[in-house]
């Protein structure tokens, strides 16, 4: 069986990205998403076990929801920011990150790294 992992690289530092919110969805055939897994990156920028594996991992449409606003927030403060009061919260241009794909072979290895800056990212489909 086939498998679903992610990697996420801060290309801002030059680090793994440790401490980011993962949300893993299915779309459903009535066009729902319905939320089958969370997690949180590993020092590594990793998660410690698949997103998706075994009888779970089918054919189908899924999506990656990177909370990349909360990892920023705890690098260094913004000049915006710091300008402003400190009750005050300043939105970032990144909020979440959603990659949407699709999952056509259940017995593959699907890795989906997630490139960050706090104003741009990309991704690709991994080996």
């Amino acid at each position: 069986m086939g498998y679903l992992t992610t990697h996420i690289l801060d290309t801002t530092k030059g680090i793994a990205a440790a401490g980011v919110k993962i949300h893993l969805y299915q779309h459903t055939t009535d066009g729902q998403r319905q939320l089958i897994h969370s997690t949180i990156s590993n020092n590594d920028g990793r998660c410690n076990q698949p997103l998706l594996q075994a009888d779970r991992f089918i054919v189908g449409v899924y999506e990656l929801e990177f909370v990349i606003d909360e990892y920023f927030a705890k690098q260094e403060p913004s000049t915006l920011a710091s300008k402003l009061n400190s009750k005050q919260e300043c939105p970032h241009f990144l909020n979440t990150v959603v990659i949407r794909f699709g999952i056509n072979d259940e017995n593959a290895h699907y890795h989906i790294p997630l490139l960050v800056s706090p104003y741009s990212y990309s991704t690709y489909r991994g080996s």
